[in-house]
């Protein structure tokens, strides 16, 4: 936060002072010891319209699928040490955890792909009064679309 200083005074300057150096500048009220720490407002949910929520659920998934990206690199790494260890991955990846773990992959992929879509046609003037409807579609077809996947992934042999 800018410490504020009063009004500079109609001549160009301060007057000397007896010792010499710079001169003192008085504050408004004191320097705070210690800057208090607020929540940051980018997570709180009062007074967010459905614009608001959309863009916070975007980067909400963006941020899971860079984990995502971390992990899939880490897991074709397997590859390097060999067949072996890589089959040993893959039997440990057919589990009903990691699954689902796959399953929130689609989902936050799905909603992160339409909901740019939809905040691009709202950042050009498209859409810009249903907001909120364009969310609710938006979140209707993600859910769909996970739904169709968890389908296929769970009843596959």
């Amino acid at each position: 936060m800018p410490l504020q200083r009063r009004p500079r005074l109609a001549h160009h300057g301060f007057a000397p002072q007896r010792g010499g150096g710079a001169p003192e500048i008085r504050l408004w009220r004191p320097p705070m010891k210690e800057t208090p720490k607020r929540p940051s407002l980018w997570f709180t949910p009062r007074g967010r319209q459905a614009g608001g929520w959309g863009f916070m659920l975007n980067r909400l998934s963006a941020l899971g699928l860079s984990v995502y990206l971390y992990l899939h690199l880490h897991t074709l790494g397997k590859l390097a040490e060999g067949p072996q260890v890589f089959d040993a991955f893959i039997a440990t990846a057919k589990s009903p955890a990691f699954i689902l773990g796959e399953l929130l992959v689609i989902g936050a992929a799905l909603f992160h792909g339409l909901n740019g879509l939809r905040i691009a046609l709202t950042s050009f003037g498209i859409g810009v009064p249903r907001q909120k409807q364009m969310l609710y579609l938006v979140l209707a077809l993600s859910a769909l679309g996970t739904l169709i996947f968890a389908v296929r992934m769970f009843t596959a042999t």
